[in-house]
């Protein structure tokens, strides 16, 4: 636990200061540009709660995937259960898992523009350029997939020179790296190409005890990913990124005992093969009307499966035979076309678009117990979304500006299954924006703005039996109150951001569990209901500061309360409780020390609260803190790095479940995915 006085100087601190804003780098601060809003602005005069985090920090030593950065980040979290993180909440709102039921995520997740949504195993830091995340429901820019916010990834654009680029690292827990970039332009500097390629291996930090192997929790991960850049005609460009990622992990991350060594005697997989191309153009030929065209296509093969008693015969002894598996098998294909019209300036203009994408995903559900077949599932899901939204900013006076946005969409449907269950939601929903920022001095700027977000309803699917009525679920629909403060000094050596805000929720979207029979964990199911209400308050705040040449100093810090109201769930009255991974505070320290001869030294710290599992028990993780650190030496076309991450190989845990799964009486009992523990290694990493 944080002791009592360091939290009140947390809360004082976020109380007391202005403030917010990592800035970019170690560099001298200039101006950072938000990419993920529609229409594209400078942080200080965006009207919304946004983190960037630029590619040094995203390259800093030991982070491999976005999940290795959410610290950077105030109120942003994932919940465990996978290889890598792909399930995030933004504010406590976002999903926990989809064991079972059609995809309908919370948090949207594009990376290079194309949608991963609750699939993001691609989502490698190798040559990426800057990762925005903003902050509560996203309605006229993204709507239902965005009802908590949006995490953009955006890759290294092809560059007008010859580069070559790469870099090696070695880690514990054989842990191994290498990443290749090739970048090159033609002569007359019309077309330019960027190729990237990576490749990560490691036992991934468990040691399975029963079968005497450190690798059946281990990644393999290969990446490939190329952008071309041309200069079509003086008012045409186009922009295409095609990737390919074959993530081929295992999954063994549950102990009966809660440690980091498991007793597995069938450890399962992750795995996702995904491939996907984004097409933009941008044409810019008629006056001060700009047109964007945005067609992409992915299709994700995944596999997960897990040994669902954690155990083993011998373990079990003469309370077996108890074996249980499930395998799940998915294949999700997007299909999305947007196009844009802009006209004005950043301030002063109006965008307007429309939006469709077509989902499809199949899902193959096989339980195997004691060897035999207890229970399968085949089913499809395809929804296709069509949506029309617009966005007008004006300028009101010399410092005050007004920005205006309405999106409505319509999602039809369909879902068919081998349980016969069929259904065919159609939701036609409205969300939108409202917002007023004032520019009251040079590089000083507030604003407030009202936002509404909506999430369409769903379908549980599962292959166990729950009554009719939480075979299916509503939208729910979110009002979003927020004001904000940013500051930066003329000089680059201070910046700062706060938003404070007040969420409410009406038809709020819980996940939750069953188990109808507490004498079979093979009737335990998740799926998803509606809460009457719920609420989400809280305050968001960053800051940077140089106070002597070479050292920076970051900080930010988040407080949250996100509570359900009226909500009633298995008899358990759940008013005013918590949501479930929504810890009341996260904090992060961070200074970085760079030398004039080429040293250079990081560290950081973070700080989380315990956090509620679930809504359908009162089980919580435990507060934890991390610490990070590097050094390294850089020279012109090289550098090196040592670092370690978990110093103090903390003991924490990341998903957590409470249900009877140990015969022969199967008493609940709390169980919990751990972290990863204390990692070192060595990056090189080189450049022509």
């Amino acid at each position: 636990m944080i002791p009592a006085h360091f939290r009140s100087a947390v809360l004082l601190l976020a109380a007391a200061v202005p403030l917010a804003g990592i800035a970019a780098g170690d560099d001298p601060l200039e101006e950072v540009v938000v990419t993920a809003s529609l229409a594209e602005a400078p942080l200080l005069e965006l009207p919304a709660s946004v983190t960037m985090v630029n590619a040094r920090q995203l390259g800093a030593a030991g982070l491999a995937h976005f999940g290795d950065v959410t610290d950077l980040v105030p109120n942003l979290g994932f919940a465990g259960g996978t290889s890598r993180p792909r399930y995030f909440q933004i504010r406590g709102i976002g999903e926990l898992e989809q064991y079972e039921g059609a995809p309908n995520p919370s948090v949207g997740f594009l990376i290079d523009d194309i949608d991963f949504s609750g699939i993001a195993m691609p989502a490698a830091l190798f040559d990426l350029a800057q990762a925005e995340v903003l902050r509560g429901p996203q309605g006229t820019a993204y709507g239902a997939n965005a009802i908590a916010g949006l995490i953009s990834l955006r890759s290294q654009a092809p560059r007008d020179q010859f580069e070559l680029l790469g870099e090696l690292e070695a880690g514990s827990y054989d842990s191994y790296s290498a990443g290749l970039v090739i970048n090159n332009a033609t002569s007359d500097g019309k077309t330019a190409w960027r190729l990237g390629l990576h490749r990560a291996t490691g036992d991934g930090f468990r040691r399975n005890e029963f079968l005497q192997r450190d690798d059946t929790n281990g990644f393999d991960e290969n990446l490939l990913r190329l952008r071309v850049r041309s200069h079509l005609t003086p008012q045409l460009d186009l922009n295409v990124t095609a990737l390919y990622s074959d993530a081929d992990n295992g999954y063994d991350a549950w102990a009966i005992d809660n440690s980091r060594v498991t007793q597995s005697d069938r450890p399962g997989v992750d795995a996702q093969l995904s491939r996907a191309v984004a097409v933009r153009f941008d044409y810019e030929g008629w006056n001060d009307v700009s047109l964007r065209s945005i067609s992409t296509i992915s299709d994700a093969d995944m596999q997960y499966s897990f040994d669902g008693d954690w155990g083993n015969a011998v373990l079990w002894g003469a309370n077996g035979p108890y074996d249980f598996f499930e395998t799940i098998d998915r294949r999700r294909r997007n299909l999305g076309q947007e196009i844009r019209l802009r006209s004005g300036t950043v301030g002063n203009g109006w965008v307007a678009g429309v939006h469709a994408l077509h989902m499809r995903e199949s899902y193959a559900l096989l339980d195997l117990y004691n060897g035999d077949v207890y229970r399968t599932l085949d089913s499809e899901y395809r929804a296709l979304s069509l949506a029309a939204y617009a966005q007008v900013d004006r300028e009101l006076a010399a410092a005050l500006s007004l920005s205006a946005g309405l999106r409505v969409e319509r999602r039809d449907a369909r879902y068919r299954d081998s349980s016969t269950l069929a259904s065919d939601p159609v939701d036609t929903m409205a969300g939108g924006h409202m917002a007023l920022t004032w520019r009251f001095a040079q590089d000083r700027s507030a604003y407030a703005a009202l936002t509404r977000g909506y999430k369409a309803g769903g379908v549980n699917t599962t292959a166990a039996a729950i009554s009719d009525d939480l075979r299916s679920f509503a939208p729910e629909f979110l009002w979003n109150l927020e004001s904000g403060l940013r500051t930066r000094s003329a000089d680059g050596t201070f910046d700062s951001r706060t938003s404070v805000f007040y969420m409410r929720r009406s038809n709020q979207q819980v996940a939750s569990s069953v188990q109808p029979d507490p004498a079979d964990p093979l009737t335990f199911v998740l799926l998803t209901d509606n809460a009457a209400r719920g609420d989400n308050l809280g305050v968001e705040s960053e800051l940077g500061w140089r106070p002597l040449q070479g050292l920076r100093l970051q900080a930010s810090v988040a407080l949250l309360r996100a509570r359900f109201l009226d909500y009633q769930l298995a008899g358990r009255n759940l008013d005013k409780r918590e949501s479930a991974h929504a810890p009341s505070y996260q904090l992060a320290l961070a200074a970085d020390w760079r030398s004039a001869t080429g040293w250079f030294a990081h560290a950081a710290l973070q700080a989380v609260d315990a956090y509620y599992f679930s809504a359908s028990h009162d089980e919580r993780g435990p507060a934890y803190e991390l610490v990070n650190l590097r050094v390294g030496y850089e020279a012109a076309r090289w550098s090196a790095t040592v670092y370690v991450r978990n110093l103090l190989d903390e003991h924490y845990a990341v998903r957590g479940f409470y249900f009877g799964n140990e015969p022969p009486d199967y008493a609940p009992k709390r169980y919990i995915q751990n972290g990863d523990p204390r990692q070192l290694g060595l990056r090189l990493s080189f450049g022509f």
